[in-house]
């Protein structure tokens, strides 16, 4: 690799990554209040990203891949940052935040492949407490098994129905592995929601399916056109990889996690751990599910106290309600939690699965 490449790279990619840690935290800490405050948090890293990525020099022809991740990935970053400051600068509404953070997941989307190469992106992919894992950096370091990675089934940006999956590149079929399965937000999507979760399911060892509903949300009302496609996808995947039948995890956030009472509290549901998180909830729920359904099935609640759009006292009552009604209820609520994802339950989520 000559100088100049080297050079440019060494300066590009801190700025990049702490942009994109920053954006990390202005996604766990949004609340509509705190907004301000938030940004100024972070500093502005967007900076020394832009001052890097403007005076990249001229690469040779075999490092375009190269170039055209790292480009991707802080074009994506700055975008995010622009928008946010925008309305951090009263030039546009909360919405508009919202749509800035969509950028984020499509920068590390544009990072991934990179991953094997550099040893900080490696990084940045990893739980900060198994980055010196000695045994999991080697199993990385070996040239990924086939079939493993990220797979994109018709889960483009802006279609409905398809599904992102992960499986974690030293997956070997000697042993059954948990398999997560992550409902993203209304309006959301699947490929998007997929960041959420990678890097837990890459630091720890699980499969990990992120479906796009067929429609706008989740089938919370109506015709249910989501429960036989989320069966769909995962006969697809219990019939090519070792999928661990006691250990399938559903989970979602919002609407998402919603949906996981709709369908995950029916009689014929193959999930056998529930994770709503920040989900609204009604008692009915609980009375129409099936009781034996019910008994003793793991149900791990995240919620925060400060969420704006399902009141904490919605997490509650489903609290009480599932536990009377015979589940094995796990509650964790978080003090300074709006409606927003909180990463940092991920690994907590996934001991409460027997993941190690």
């Amino acid at each position: 690799m000559s100088e100049a490449v080297v050079d440019d790279i060494l300066a590009l990619l801190p700025p990049l990554l702490q942009s994109l840690e920053a954006l990390s935290f202005v996604a766990r800490h949004l609340h509509p209040p705190d907004f301000d405050r938030v940004m100024e948090m972070v500093g502005a890293p967007e900076d020394t990203l832009q001052a890097a990525r403007s005076q990249l020099s001229e690469w040779p022809d075999r490092f375009a891949g190269v170039r055209a991740a790292l480009e991707a990935g802080s074009d994506a970053a700055l975008s995010a940052f622009a928008l946010l400051r925008a309305v951090q600068h009263g030039n546009g509404d909360l919405a508009m935040a919202f749509r800035a953070l969509r950028y984020a997941p499509q920068a590390q989307e544009a990072l991934y492949p990179l991953a094997a190469k550099f040893p900080p992106i490696n990084e940045f992919f990893l739980d900060p407490g198994v980055c010196e894992d000695a045994d999991l950096l080697a199993r990385l370091a070996e040239p990924a098994a086939q079939t493993t990675g990220i797979v994109h089934d018709h889960n483009e940006p802006g279609s409905r129905g398809g599904f992102s999956l992960y499986v974690p590149e030293y997956y070997t079929t000697s042993r059954a592995w948990p398999l997560v399965v992550a409902l993203h937000g209304g309006s959301g999507n699947g490929r998007a929601f997929l960041w959420s979760w990678l890097r837990d399911a890459r630091s720890f060892g699980a499969m990990l399916i992120a479906p796009t509903a067929t429609g706008s949300t989740w089938a919370l009302s109506g015709a249910d056109t989501d429960t036989p496609n989320l069966m769909r996808i995962l006969e697809t995947v219990r019939s090519r990889w070792n999928v661990d039948p006691t250990r399938l995890l559903l989970t979602g956030m919002s609407d998402g996690g919603t949906f996981c009472y709709v369908t995950g509290l029916d009689s014929a549901s193959p999930f056998t751990h529930l994770a709503p998180v920040s989900a609204t909830f009604h008692p009915l729920m609980a009375a129409m599910a099936d009781a034996e359904r019910l008994r003793g099935l793991p149900i791990h609640l995240v919620h925060g106290r400060l969420d704006w759009m399902f009141p904490v006292e919605v997490a509650r009552h489903a609290r009480d309600a599932l536990a009377a009604a015979g589940a094995n209820v796990t509650y964790r609520e978080i003090e300074d939690l709006s409606h927003c994802y909180p990463r940092e339950v991920n690994a907590e989520i996934l001991r409460w699965l027997n993941v190690s």
